[in-house]
């Protein structure tokens, strides 16, 4: 059977994974397995921006995809970003296999604020089902309630849900007619 593996890269608490691999079994209602870790990408470092380049994350990941492969999802804890925006929270592949998320700006210590595990768990799940989102054929919805709503900054992921809205389910369950897993 087919299932969303999730690859770490880097240093990601187990706990972190845990809950994701629980929350995208739930949303999705498809296997999922936690992969070996992967080294820190050091391939993608920038370091004048002391960031790393997602976007050569994701290319090396597509290399990864195996028979029992339905999506991959790289997690990190690592500062990514692409060269027209100052950081991202993750990349997909628009109608692909692969998407990266990174925890690094999600937790409420980066804004100076008391940590809350529950919160960073929340938006960690927000920001996966969002970029496994792109990798089935969404693009952003308008409906800002809806975990494909565009997320600029950590408080418009505190706004939306971590489902899809009725339209972004239609549009899955449209497109994933050809796909296995869902």
């Amino acid at each position: 059977m087919k299932r969303i593996q999730l690859m770490p890269f880097g240093s990601v608490p187990p706990g972190l994974l845990e809950e994701l691999f629980r929350g995208l079994a739930r949303e999705f209602a498809t296997g999922c397995e936690v992969l070996a870790a992967e080294p820190e990408p050091a391939f993608a470092f920038n370091a004048t921006r002391r960031q790393y380049l997602s976007t050569e994350i994701l290319a090396t990941m597509t290399q990864r995809v195996g028979p029992d492969t339905w999506r991959l999802l790289g997690v990190t804890c690592l500062d990514l970003y692409i060269p027209i925006l100052t950081f991202v929270f993750g990349e997909a592949q628009l109608k692909g296999k692969c998407a990266l998320v990174s925890a690094h700006r999600l937790h409420q210590e980066f804004y100076g604020l008391p940590g809350d595990t529950t919160l960073l768990h929340e938006r960690l799940l927000k920001e996966s089902a969002h970029e496994l989102g792109h990798t089935l054929t969404l693009s952003h919805c308008e409906d800002y309630e809806c975990v494909m709503s565009a997320s600029h900054g950590v408080e418009w992921i505190d706004l939306k849900t971590h489902r899809f809205c009725t339209t972004c389910r239609s549009s899955i369950t449209k497109s994933s007619v050809a796909l296995s897993g869902m």
